[in-house]
């Protein structure tokens, strides 16, 4: 398959400058939090009243998300259980975001490492851009884990190594289904939606503003990710997979391609994941 490196070589730039000031941004933020919380411990501001405030706020927003996502009864229940239990309650709430945070990473990197291992992601056959879209989406998830885990080592939490319990099951149900590029283009929509929706949520949540400005600014990465994966989508869907090249044959696509990455003018938190969900227990 014929490409234009260059093209590609200039769209990989973009995502690394952005990247890039994603994580400055989220960098300077971590710096605060750490702070905020080590000046928080030491005039003894967070006790057991407030983790339990905390909880009982995010359990609310998690009920009225399942409501309005139409979910079924029993993974809500399920859900709701999960972190509402006493093991998701010893850490305080930025630690809980943050470990969860950690987690959701965690998940991305290990999935699009097993996307890499499939002979129409990362093989030779495989399409040069959707290969170094994945190569290069890894790698960012892999800094967006050790930047969430090194602010949690400096809070005094426990760093979140493994994956996200309830994404991981959606993964390992999906792994046997992933026979095609479309496939395995739907897991990834899927991961990195609820990502950016839980960043988007839990910047609503969070009451430290530096904690906000860290959830949004990687929030806007996922969002990136989400826009490329549909455009992507739907060029497959329609029988252009061919035409996924840099730059694209402007003149064969369909005109909904400058706007099929963009289906909301806002945000839906509905995919959102609760904070608790992984905590470190």
């Amino acid at each position: 398959m014929d490409y234009d490196e260059h093209g590609l070589g200039q769209l990989i730039e973009q995502s690394d400058d952005i990247q890039a000031d994603a994580m400055r941004a989220g960098r300077a933020s971590l710096d605060e939090v750490v702070e905020r919380g080590r000046e928080r411990r030491a005039h003894g501001e967070i006790d057991n009243e407030e983790v339990e405030e905390f909880s009982t706020r995010r359990a609310a927003a998690l009920r009225h998300g399942l409501a309005g996502a139409g979910a079924a009864v029993g993974l809500g229940a399920a859900i709701l259980a999960l972190s509402q239990t006493s093991a998701f309650a010893a850490a305080p709430g930025d630690v809980q975001i943050l470990q969860t945070a950690a987690a959701i990473e965690n998940l991305a990197v290990a999935t699009y490492g097993v996307a890499l291992t499939l002979p129409f992601i990362g093989g030779a056959a495989a399409n040069p851009v959707v290969k170094t879209f994945v190569t290069k989406t890894r790698q960012q998830h892999v800094e967006h884990a050790a930047a969430f885990n090194a602010s949690i080592r400096a809070l005094g939490g426990k760093p979140q190594t493994k994956p996200d319990p309830v994404l991981l099951q959606v993964v390992d149900k999906a792994k046997p289904t992933l026979t095609s590029a479309a496939k395995v283009v739907d897991l990834a929509i899927t991961l990195e939606n609820g990502a950016a929706e839980t960043y988007v949520k839990d910047a609503a949540v969070l009451e430290d503003l530096n904690a906000k400005d860290l959830t949004a600014s990687i929030m806007g990465v996922e969002a990136q990710h989400v826009a490329i994966l549909l455009a992507v989508r739907a060029l497959l869907a329609g029988g252009l997979g061919a035409d996924i090249t840099l730059p694209p044959p402007i003149a064969k696509l369909p005109a909904a391609a400058g706007s099929v990455g963009f289906p909301n003018a806002f945000y839906s938190t509905t995919a959102a994941r609760p904070a608790t969900e992984g905590a470190v227990r």
